[in-house]
């Protein structure tokens, strides 16, 4: 069992982990030994998180997230499987944790008349600075 918060903790069987070999440098044990780590989350059919959690979830995870509606997260960083395994746990826990927050409403703010009437003021100094840097008329 894996616990996220208080209320929300994932149970064994919604978590497959599956060993491969990892990419990149590592010499001649990078053929034999499968040390990265793929976990994949059944998070759509899970009933331990709730429905606005599974909506953030899914914005927040972005290509990790397949059609199926499960979680795809990878670890190839360390050469032990056991702390990729680690790794990779610890990184789907801080997804579902950043997923439980709810984000504050954005209230719409209005321009008060004071402050368009300053921008129009500028506006109009402006144009009177450019108006005034022409040739001058008659001196020539």
């Amino acid at each position: 069992m894996l616990r996220i918060t208080d209320e929300i903790a994932i149970e064994d069987w919604e978590l497959t982990e599956q060993f491969i070999r990892a990419s990149g440098p590592g010499g001649q044990n990078v053929n034999k030994v499968a040390s990265a780590v793929e976990l994949r989350f059944e998070a759509e059919r899970s009933p331990n998180l709730p429905g606005p959690v599974k909506t953030r979830l899914r914005r927040l995870a972005g290509r990790r997230w397949t059609k199926e509606g499960a979680l795809v997260l990878q670890c190839d960083e360390t050469r032990s499987q056991t702390r990729n395994r680690d790794i990779v746990r610890e990184r789907l826990a801080e997804l579902i944790r950043q997923a439980t927050i709810k984000p504050k409403r954005r209230i719409p703010t209005r321009v008060s008349a004071n402050q368009k009437r300053k921008r129009v003021a500028t506006k109009k100094q402006r144009g009177e600075v450019k108006a005034l840097r022409g040739r001058v008329e008659g001196e020539e």
